[in-house]
């Protein structure tokens, strides 16, 4: 048999690495941050330990990727779902909507993620920061915004503030109040978006975060000659 094509190698090796940020939203969404480690989430990754300081320099960095992970793609998914829409309006009501309902779905993970952004590295400057980056800024665009570049931070200050809030342990503000505030600062109707109690079809199935990870089957290897 031909050895694997260098193409075969490249997928095999985003799959890994894809595996590894699925398991790292699981894990420490079921346990906390603290009681995973790196092993753990290589374990259920199918992968060699080593392998994981092969994409990652270490479990906050992993961590915080797997989480903007999550959240640009459930920003994504809250963006173009049915009916589309290129309304600027109802597309930050969608993308408010969205963070908060990470807050209220997946409290651990979220907390865990806060906190690890007040740690001495803040932000992790990887692609999937830059994608959640993308789609706010879009969203500020869309909805009018004549500077975007001060507009955007303004944006993701307050859904830091407003998850924060929403997550404070013993004091925690109810998520319909901070939308209503969020709602009232941007002009929104409160119908927009996804409205509190509204009923959603599959929501059960949202719990399942491996639609946001590409881990299907690996490739074959290359046919022989």
């Amino acid at each position: 048999m031909s050895p694997r094509s260098a193409s075969v190698n490249e997928e095999l090796r985003r799959r890994s690495r894809e595996r590894l940020l699925q398991s790292a939203v699981e894990l420490v969404g079921e346990h906390g941050y603290d009681a995973t480690t790196l092993g753990d989430i290589a374990d259920r990754a199918g992968s060699a330990r080593g392998l994981v300081s092969y994409y990652f320099p270490g479990k906050r960095q992993l961590v915080q990727s797997a989480v903007h992970r999550l959240m640009h793609r459930t920003l994504e998914e809250a963006l173009e779902r049915e009916p589309r829409t290129e309304d600027g309006r109802e597309r930050m009501a969608r993308a408010i909507d969205a963070i908060l309902g990470l807050a209220r779905e997946r409290p651990v993970l979220m907390r865990q993620h806060m906190a690890g952004m007040l740690q001495a590295e803040g932000f992790v400057q990887c692609p999937e920061q830059q994608r959640l980056s993308h789609l706010l800024r879009d969203t500020v665009a869309r909805r009018g915004s004549a500077d975007v570049d001060a507009d955007y931070p303004r944006l993701r200050a307050l859904l830091m503030g407003a998850v924060y809030a929403a997550l404070v342990p013993g004091a925690p503000m109810p998520v319909p109040v901070l939308r209503t505030e969020l709602f009232e600062r941007y002009g929104l109707d409160w119908d927009m978006g996804r409205p509190p109690g509204a009923e959603t079809t599959g929501a059960a199935g949202r719990s399942d975060v491996s639609r946001f990870f590409a881990t299907g089957r690996p490739p074959a290897a290359d046919a022989p000659e």
